[in-house]
């Protein structure tokens, strides 16, 4: 069960990588149209406004259309085959779905307490999802759709057919019988969403009324459930559905930057919430981490130490992926990832207090656009007390994980044993280690992620030993017959990864960013 949880987690990612580029394109547009920043040439009647607009225009794209990139994003991560036809068959049937909502609510909308005159939006429950007037069922709604879309297209795909009758075959059959589930399904959505909306609008006054504390547990367990894959169930609703805020605090940050744009109120009157702070523990978290492996590695490793770490530190920094660098020293002493989670949590919860809010989820990228060049004017001293918080932070993170390490003698990078698996090594020990092995006649001209989905393959036991191959941000995700055949740790960083969590049959192989083409590639071997 953990297993399929994890997978349902993992696949929600593929849309939510969407949201940084068209986060940063509306911040940037944004900022452009302001007669404040840029003067004349903003001025609504010209073209440079218009032009800007329409580019802006493309970007919201993404965060209007939330439910839609979720219907089609899950089966991308959990269809066990053919995975294209599995996103067209979410998309017919999500569709059907709303229609027949949309119709019921028409004739008999009074007999469930919803009014389908009402305007969308706002508090009436009601959304417009691809031209039909119906429910507001946001990403929730859409995952739950688009998982039942999931099981019938893994269970009904390959239902052999009469001859007669094999125009039905393959999708056509899941979207038959996708139809006739929608109907009851959606009966049951005009009964019982209605009725959840109403505990949606309360949930928005606690979670925002929870000050401080609310910050703390909120940012700790999306923090410490990173190595379960199970994260994703905390900050997505957060941040791409109306848990807190309507439409999530992604897009309605962004959608109200032009009214923050003003000193008469403090940013956190405006926007009084502290649920997109995460990114303070990418930035910040990431240097301190970085300075105390350095300080406490053997002196004749600290080199190479730089050399690992730099890069995953940049990620995080840079681009807000941090799993490259916690996987670093996750399973080599769990303890500072216990730690590094309470002070994730920590930082969190002292900006807020301090008045920093924004739309601050990812690293710096995310931060420039959206949040400091749009709003610097206006809020720079919000921006100047987030900026001394987190340099007093990375000494916080540098003096603990320094004192853990030398006090518990960890086997963080650049410290383990000779003789341990987990080593680090160099460029020159890297090729040397290469050019020793004897490559297979069929592995001699593959290059790049063919070439690790090929070796990664390899050290699995071979595609009679995988069951399934999914991924998320940076992992791939696969379920082997036989666990004993996966080679080690080691094994798996000499071919280009940066690490290997292994339980049971469970494997996680630690790819970085490039792990969706390394998925196509080891797919294509099966």
């Amino acid at each position: 069960m953990m297993k399929k949880v994890q997978q349902f987690g993992g696949a929600m990612l593929a849309p939510a990588l969407l949201f940084s580029f068209a986060g940063i394109v509306v911040g940037f547009a944004i900022l452009f149209k302001n007669q404040e920043i840029m003067g004349s040439l903003a001025n609504p009647d010209g073209n440079w406004y218009k032009c800007w607009d329409v580019v802006s225009e493309g970007a919201w794209a993404v965060f209007r259309q939330i439910p839609l990139l979720f219907v089609i994003g899950l089966p991308i991560g959990l269809a066990k085959k053919q995975s294209a036809r599995a996103c067209l068959e979410a998309l017919v049937i999500y569709l059907t779905f709303n229609y027949f909502v949309s119709a019921i609510l028409n004739y008999w909308g009074a007999n469930f307490g919803v009014d389908m005159s009402a305007e969308v939006g706002s508090t009436s429950g009601l959304a417009m999802i691809a031209g039909v007037k119906t429910l507001d069922t946001g990403m929730i709604g859409a995952l739950i759709i688009s998982g039942i879309v999931v099981f019938l297209h893994n269970r009904y795909f390959d239902t052999a057919l009469p001859e007669m009758l094999g125009v039905f075959r393959g999708s056509s059959f899941v979207v038959i019988i996708g139809f006739f589930v929608m109907l009851p399904v959606a009966l049951l959505f005009a009964f019982i969403w209605p009725k959840f909306q109403g505990v949606i609008l309360n949930m928005q006054d606690f979670f925002i009324s929870s000050g401080n504390v609310g910050i703390w547990v909120y940012s700790f367990l999306e923090k410490i459930l990173i190595p379960t894959g199970l994260h994703h169930f905390i900050y997505s609703p957060f941040a791409y559905d109306s848990i807190v805020v309507p439409g999530g605090t992604a897009a309605y940050f962004s959608e109200h930057l032009t009214d923050f744009q003003t000193t008469s109120k403090s940013l956190k009157e405006m926007f009084p919430i502290g649920f997109s702070l995460s990114g303070m523990s990418k930035v910040f978290g990431s240097v301190g981490i970085v300075l105390a492996f350095y300080r406490t590695a053997k002196p004749e490793k600290r080199k190479a130490v730089l050399g690992l770490m730099i890069p995953v530190a940049l990620t995080a920094i840079m681009a807000g992926i941090t799993e490259p660098l916690e996987f670093t020293f996750l399973f080599m002493a769990p303890v500072l990832f216990v730690v590094h989670a309470i002070l994730s949590a920590t930082i969190s919860t002292v900006s807020f207090a301090f008045g920093v809010v924004g739309n601050f989820g990812g690293g710096l990228i995310n931060w420039f656009a959206i949040n400091w060049l749009p709003l610097w004017k206006y809020h720079s001293s919000t921006y100047i007390t987030q900026i001394i918080i987190g340099i007093i932070f990375i000494g916080i993170w540098y003096l603990v994980f320094t004192f853990l390490i030398l006090k518990l003698n960890l086997p963080t990078p650049g410290r383990e044993a000779e003789d341990q698996e987990m080593k680090l090594y160099s460029k020159k020990e890297y090729q040397a280690l290469k050019e020793a092995e004897s490559p297979t006649e069929s592995s001699k001209s593959l290059k790049g992620d063919a070439k690790k989905a090929h070796d990664f393959l390899e050290i699995c036991g071979g595609k009679d030993n995988i069951v399934d191959v999914t991924n998320c941000a940076t992992r791939l995700r696969l379920t082997v017959k036989d666990g004993s055949l996966v080679g080690s740790d080691g094994d798996f960083r000499l071919r280009g990864a940066q690490g290997l969590v292994k339980n049971g049959q469970a494997i996680q192989i630690i790819v970085g960013l490039s792990v969706p083409s390394v998925r196509d590639e080891f797919e294509n071997l099966l």
